[in-house]
């Protein structure tokens, strides 16, 4: 498996995948929940911005967050320098430069910052954290919600990930966990997106035996490949969409635990 990280890559991963899973965690943690809607006195759009094309605008309102594809209101921007600079962010070892007013600047003490902190604890849990069942069944799907974005950054920027996406037909193909939970990739142009209609019936799929089997894979702790050798990862359908995404899968490993 390569492990070379690109830098722009994993930024790209951080503001889309990362930071993209705000939404969940509000769905997923009530004090999460509960914070949104204390202090969050006007909708906020917050926007990202890194050389390179590196964007993200996100939506804070008292009832959730939204992804949005281009700025739509007002709010603060956190603007750094480069990838490099954005991912030590990320890390918690460097500060963004905030574009902010007043009451931007409240938001991002009082809303962002704290909601971050409670995301980077649900995705790099301590093993006292685990010890609660309950906390670990959350931290493992919001793992899952940022490895199935990161799929898609990946299929789509990464060198590696360009490669096997170059190899794959047109179709949709479906991760399943259980009965109750399935993530959606649309392949269309050798490009991959996560897309939210499962109306239809997908063209390949792959079905992990557990939630656990899924957080192991989609946080690099397994080898998808391996996975699939033992049965823990079963696949049906047409077996180009599935062999070349297991080989995004693996990327995808690298980059999350970087």
């Amino acid at each position: 498996m390569l492990t070379h990280i690109d830098e722009r890559v994993l930024a790209a991963i951080n503001l889309h995948a990362v930071l993209g899973a705000l939404p969940r965690l509000i769905e997923l943690s009530p004090d999460a929940a509960r914070l949104l809607a204390r202090e969050t006195s006007r909708p906020t759009t917050l926007s990202l911005s890194a050389p390179g094309g590196l964007r993200a605008h996100y939506r804070f309102e008292r009832s959730g967050i939204t992804s949005l594809t281009e700025r739509e209101g007002r709010g603060p921007t956190l603007m750094f320098r480069s990838a490099a600079h954005l991912n030590a962010v990320i890390a918690g070892t460097a500060q963004p430069i905030p574009v902010a007013g007043p009451a931007g600047i409240r938001f991002l003490t009082r809303v962002f910052t704290p909601l971050t902190e409670m995301l980077a604890r649900m995705l790099r849990p301590s093993e006292d954290d685990l010890a609660d069942p309950v906390f670990a069944e959350r931290s493992t799907l919001l793992t899952l919600d940022v490895a199935a974005h990161a799929i898609a950054v990946v299929a789509n920027e990464d060198l590696s990930g360009k490669f096997s996406a170059a190899h794959m037909p047109d179709g949709d193909l479906d991760f399943e966990v259980g009965d109750d939970i399935r993530y959606r990739f649309e392949v269309q142009g050798h490009r991959v997106r996560v897309d939210p209609d499962h109306s239809d019936a997908p063209r390949a799929a792959l079905r992990f035996a557990d939630l656990d089997v899924a957080g192991g894979i989609l946080s690099g702790r397994e080898s998808a490949l391996a996975c699939v050798c033992d049965g823990r990862l079963q696949m049906r359908g047409f077996i180009p969409l599935i062999d070349n995404t297991s080989r995004i899968l693996d990327r995808v490993g690298t980059y999350l635990g970087a």
